[in-house]
């Protein structure tokens, strides 16, 4: 064991999960237009949102907070369901059960009371949490899949005498489920099923996801595309990243100086995922609680490894570390921080060795769907702000 390592206490960034509610902030558009979906469901009417934005851009952490909201202070049952894996809409009913018994409702209460009614459905309780009856769950998953409304309408009134009003559903990670028209059927279904009943459940139902999963919906099944109001995610602005780093790091702390500041919110670039990341990586690098602009240098330099193995494809990742495109992305991360650029711009700063170089980086980078042709010639545009980011992150060298 090393006697130098510090014992820093518990870090309060992880990129690979949802950011912790006590330090959410910004949003203040989306998260008032989802209080007034909760608060229509909370007075009877039934709404559907679809939250829509980059990977990374804390869609889920956004869903997660709204959640806690919509029970903590307007009566709704939240279910939070993670779709990833699912494909069919048996698996979507039986991620349903599996998500009402392992989320933890805002009230302890009600937490217990679901793991009762579906005590069926659980196995054993270890020091790793609750265990599912997966022989028990696939037996009863057609029938719920098939009845589904009936089936939170009737886990709704369970509830009443705790004075539950209605449910607020939330699918998530939808990259398995959404090609297949059977999940757009499935969900239309429970709109229209729900809006011709004579006592329409109050319900609250959010998909979150990129703009290209809801396109592919709408392929499947067209009148998708007029159920849902659409919420788009943009970006954290400056002061949102500085408010949740200052917040973040206070907790522990910590404090950070402009400069390290400024470092942050440049490559964090408003993405929440970049900005765990770099946050992590600065909180174990740092040795005396003040993060300087030298400290938040190095911390960027760490999380380009970090998010090239974590989020990057690996195709990808292998291309761009060849040393061939080195002094492209250099050059590139320079002069780009839109998700779109022109050719001739880059190729100005570009030796002539380079140049044949860019036209085979720019052709691999296209098949490997991390550019796409823009509408003028010679444009080309990133596929994700994720993409983009770590392409200009990636020749970063320390001072």
């Amino acid at each position: 064991m090393d006697n130098n390592v510090i014992n820093k206490g518990r870090c309060p960034f992880d990129s690979g999960s949802p950011v912790q509610i006590d330090l959410f902030v910004g949003r203040e558009t989306a998260v008032n237009s989802i209080l007034r979906a909760i608060q229509q469901v909370e007075l009877g009417k039934p709404q559907a949102l679809f939250l829509a934005g980059e990977y990374g851009i804390g869609k889920s952490s956004l869903a997660g907070y709204m959640r806690v909201v919509a029970e903590r202070d307007h009566h709704l049952l939240g279910i939070h369901v993670q779709l990833g894996g699912a494909r069919t809409v048996e698996d979507v009913a039986a991620k349903t059960l599996e998500a009402a018994i392992n989320t933890r409702a805002y009230e302890p209460t009600i937490t217990e009371k679901i793991r009762n009614i579906f005590a069926r459905y659980i196995g054993t309780q270890s020091l790793f949490g609750l265990t599912i009856n997966m022989e028990v769950l696939k037996a009863d998953t057609p029938s719920i899949a098939h009845g589904y409304l009936p089936f939170l309408r009737g886990l709704c009134e369970r509830f009443k005498e705790d004075k539950i009003k209605g449910v607020m559903l939330i699918f998530d990670e939808l990259n398995g489920i959404a090609a297949n028209p059977d999940f757009a059927y499935f969900i239309k279904g429970i709109v229209d099923e729900n809006a011709l009943s004579n006592d329409p459940l109050p319900l609250l139902l959010m998909l979150c996801g990129v703009e290209e999963r809801r396109a592919k919906m709408i392929q499947c099944h067209e009148p998708m595309d007029r159920i849902f109001k659409i919420i788009d995610i943009e970006p954290m602005d400056k002061v949102e990243m500085m408010d949740f780093f200052n917040k973040a790091f206070g907790t522990v702390g910590i404090t950070i100086d402009m400069k390290a500041m400024e470092y942050f919110c440049l490559y964090g670039a408003g993405l929440p995922k970049v900005m765990h990341v770099i946050g992590e990586q600065a909180f174990w690098l740092d040795k005396d609680n003040k993060i300087d602009r030298n400290d938040a240098v190095m911390a960027v330099v760490q999380a380009v490894k970090e998010i090239g193995r974590k989020f990057v494809d690996q195709q990808i990742y292998k291309a761009l570390r060849s040393p061939a495109y080195h002094s492209i992305l250099t050059m590139l991360g320079e002069k780009v921080f839109d998700l779109s650029f022109k050719k001739a711009s880059v190729e100005k700063g570009l030796s002539t060795d380079e140049k044949k170089k860019f036209n085979n980086f720019l052709q691999r980078m296209k098949k490997l769907n991390v550019l796409r042709s823009g509408e003028e010639m010679g444009e080309y545009i990133f596929t994700s702000k994720m993409l983009q980011l770590y392409c200009c992150m990636f020749p970063i060298k320390k001072p």
